[in-house]
């Protein structure tokens, strides 16, 4: 499971006060006083949590967010403020924030939102393996073998993918039982799961 934290904020002082506090419960923190100095390093960095300050300098930490995702990156980001600015905390959720701080910030609130960030990464970075292991798996099936599969994943019968392809239900068969074989399990519900996984609804 993820354990970086990376905290934008142009305030010294309210860097190190949180790179401490989450420093304490066994994160990974790292501080950066500017968003340009961060955009520079964010690419070369590990997913983590963001906890951006929303006034600074230059770039705002909700203009910040957006250059972000110019970039692909999406990941979990708090937003601090010392403004209770409506309007910016809206704004803050369109662009993916999973919570709205306002200062001083509840060393609590702060703690479980970075969690829930945290438990947000370890769920993507799970669906992307899953997601990983079905396309090298559909990689490894032969054209007939994928054309099978297809059909299974969208509930029809062996006679039925028999019809279908202008085969015998006894290869049809054998064409299953070579994709079990490759994926380990006969479980349509698995198989499907694979397919859908890899290729989508098509």
């Amino acid at each position: 499971m993820s354990n970086f934290v990376y905290v934008v904020d142009d305030d010294e002082a309210v860097r190190k006060a949180l790179s401490l506090l989450l420093e304490t419960v066994g994160l990974d923190v790292r501080s950066f006083a500017s968003p340009e100095t961060f955009l520079k390093q964010a690419t070369d960095l590990m997913p983590g949590c963001l906890i951006l300050d929303i006034r600074m300098p230059a770039i705002s930490g909700l203009k910040l967010q957006e250059k972000l995702t110019e970039q692909g990156i999406n990941w979990p980001t708090v937003i601090i403020s010392g403004h209770g600015d409506i309007e910016a905390c809206r704004r803050a959720f369109r662009n993916g924030a999973i919570d709205f701080l306002s200062k001083p910030v509840d060393e609590q609130d702060l703690i479980d939102a970075i969690q829930k960030g945290h438990a947000e990464l370890e769920a993507r970075e799970q669906a992307s393996a899953e997601r990983a292991e079905a396309v090298a798996l559909i990689g490894h099936l032969t054209g007939r073998e994928q054309e099978v599969l297809a059909m299974i994943s969208k509930g029809l019968t062996t006679k039925h993918i028999a019809d279908a392809l202008d085969l015998s239900p006894r290869t049809v068969e054998s064409h299953r039982a070579a994709i079990a074989g490759k994926a380990g399990t006969s479980s349509t519900a698995e198989l499907t799961r694979y397919w859908l996984e890899a290729c989508g609804d098509q």
